[in-house]
């Protein structure tokens, strides 16, 4: 059963998770309206502007597992080649030739599982036996199916299954940071396996590459999907936030700010990040239950430290990895060469440090200059150490802590017609631009099924559970 023509859908939010469902619910036929506070989509993966350059509020890695976020950016007219430079998966630290600390660890174009063993074998800066110990891992997680019975932190389970303390350093830990943005001694471990099953446990190589945007963050998907909506003609409102929300009969009103009546919708998703929507959902009947959810979901900062140096400055690689250890004053995790990806960022580089509690309370100037001085000293160049300019980008929310055990919310809400839709809900993947879209899209699913409800029966689709699976997959 299709959903009528027709059906008037409410998007608040114009992030990722937002500009999903918005996509999605316009493919089903639905009358979209979407509503984005501030001046431009993408949420908490945006452009910024500094010193005349377009940059991003934070450098970002796809993965060639990030199957529906690649399909929807065909969708909306992203051409993936023009978008993305596709690696293979590898972690290079800088001079491991040279002697320096670290590791060599790059796939070739093989498939898998060979591309990982060859790498394995071929990697510099591990001993013999950091190399079992990895394959021995690997072996183990596809026997258990990348799962466990039992929740428990990422540290716990390394130390389950023996990994050097060279390893943890030079690998798990790191990876665990970039995918989690948690630390492994409070990391989930069953998120952290789920991720790794898809790439690098996944049955096809290209799972595994990892993809760097050439692109700003609002042109691969946001942008063109707004675009996409007004083209097809849907509305699609910027600068316009969501002040209220309340159900009218069969039907939901939609308060916006300043002097605008409320606007009457079918169905709204609620794709605001979870403080908005706890603070949207809090004076409606029966959603106090879900607001406190949602309000005691704690996040955790990512910073991006950018660094311009003089024109034709480069590194060898696209990005390297950087060996952190706070308490020598070393905070960078990754460094990009933007010039690589973009030739008009010449001589840019960009800097992040996930997990970046501790960084975000130093002063920017202190942070920043720490930073150069890791780059000059891993590097063995000391020009790096005397940027022409920084500029720090500290986005304190980035992402959800992801715990052991953590309850997220599902899709559906109690209150009929009323879903939600952001990196935060329930599905095996931390806060990632993947698990954004897949929830955008269950957000439609669940939409359609209530839509194509009688309308005498949608007042008891949620609290009997008609809709929709409330969990991401």
């Amino acid at each position: 059963m299709s959903v009528p023509d027709g059906l008037r859908v409410a998007v608040a939010g114009g992030g990722w998770a937002g500009c999903a469902a918005a996509v999605e619910l316009a493919r089903q036929g639905c009358r979209v309206t979407l509503f984005e506070a501030a001046r431009t989509l993408g949420g908490r993966a945006r452009g910024v502007e500094v010193r005349g350059l377009a940059l991003d509020n934070g450098q970002h890695i796809l993965l060639g597992a990030y199957r529906e976020s690649l399909r929807l950016m065909k969708r909306v007219g992203v051409d993936e080649k023009a978008a993305f430079l596709r690696l293979p998966v590898q972690m290079r630290y800088p001079n491991v030739a040279a002697g320096g600390a670290g590791m060599d660890f790059a796939a070739p174009r093989l498939p898998a599982p060979l591309h990982l063993a060859l790498a394995l074998f071929r990697a510099k800066g591990l001993a013999r036996a950091d190399k079992l110990a990895l394959a021995r891992f690997n072996s183990a997680g596809r026997w258990m199916g990348w799962q466990l019975d039992h929740d428990c932190t990422v540290t716990e389970l390394l130390e389950r299954f023996d990994q050097t303390d060279r390893l943890v350093r030079l690998l798990w830990r790191p990876l665990c940071i970039a995918a989690l943005n948690t630390v492994p001694e409070r990391a989930s471990a069953n998120v952290f396996l789920a991720v790794l099953r898809d790439s690098l446990g996944a049955s096809r190589r290209a799972a595994s590459d990892m993809l760097l945007p050439r692109l700003p963050m609002g042109a691969l998907f946001p942008e063109p999907a707004g675009a996409w909506l007004e083209g097809q003609g849907h509305a699609v409102h910027l600068g316009v936030k969501v002040a209220a929300i309340a159900r009218d009969g069969d039907n939901w009103l939609v308060q916006t700010g300043g002097d605008a009546l409320p606007e009457r919708f079918d169905a709204v998703v609620l794709a605001t990040p979870a403080p908005v929507s706890a603070a949207l959902l809090a004076p409606l009947p029966d959603a106090a239950e879900l607001a406190g959810q949602l309000d005691a979901l704690t996040h955790e900062p990512i910073a991006t430290c950018y660094l311009q140096y003089a024109p034709g400055t480069r590194l060898d690689l696209p990005f390297y990895a950087l060996l952190d250890d706070p308490e020598a004053n070393r905070w960078g995790q990754f460094v990009f060469d933007r010039a690589q990806l973009d030739p008009a960022q010449d001589g840019l580089l960009a800097v992040v440090v996930s997990a970046a509690g501790e960084a975000a309370n130093l002063p920017r100037e202190q942070l920043a200059a720490a930073i150069a001085t890791q780059l000059a000293q891993d590097f063995g160049r000391p020009e790096l150490g005397a940027p022409a300019w920084t500029q720090l980008i500290n986005e304190k929310r980035a992402t959800f802590s992801c715990t052991p055990q953590l309850m997220r919310p599902g899709n559906i809400t109690p209150l009929p017609g009323l879903v939600l839709a952001g990196d935060y809900t329930a599905g095996d993947y931390p806060a990632t631009l993947e698990t954004a879209v897949r929830s955008g899209q269950a957000a439609a699913t669940a939409i359609r099924a209530y839509g194509a409800l009688p309308r005498e029966k949608r007042s008891l689709s949620h609290a009997h559970g008609d809709a929709s699976s409330d969990s991401v997959r």
